[in-house]
């Protein structure tokens, strides 16, 4: 056993591989760690704002339908129930993605 390398592990602060943690090593790292959680908190918040988007396009869709045939406007209601289907598919997969992998990132 003696005989046996054992491995080191550096920390990853430790840019140069010295073994040892400058000052402007530890400076570096702690930066590099804050802007990576401030581009996680911008990455979530922009997909949460997304779902909520969608979730009230898809909330106001049928309202527009309404609106359209209360103006006299019989092409555009028709060509907005026809696209209904498709749509709320689409938005639902969008809304459901990001609620799993908000599921899936907090069982992590």
């Amino acid at each position: 056993m003696a005989d046996e390398i054992e491995k080191k592990e550096h920390h990853p602060a430790d840019t140069n591989g010295d073994g040892k943690v400058s000052r402007k090593e530890e400076e570096m790292y702690l930066e590099f760690k804050r802007k990576e959680l401030e581009d996680a908190d911008a990455m979530r918040d922009a997909q949460r704002k997304m779902a909520w988007f969608a979730l009230g396009g898809m909330l106001l869709y049928p309202f527009a339908v309404v609106i359209a045939v209360l103006a006299g406007l019989d092409q555009a209601s028709k060509i907005l129930g026809d696209m209904a289907a498709t749509y709320f598919v689409a938005v639902a997969g969008i809304v459901a993605a990001f609620f799993g992998s908000q599921a899936f990132g907090n069982k992590k």
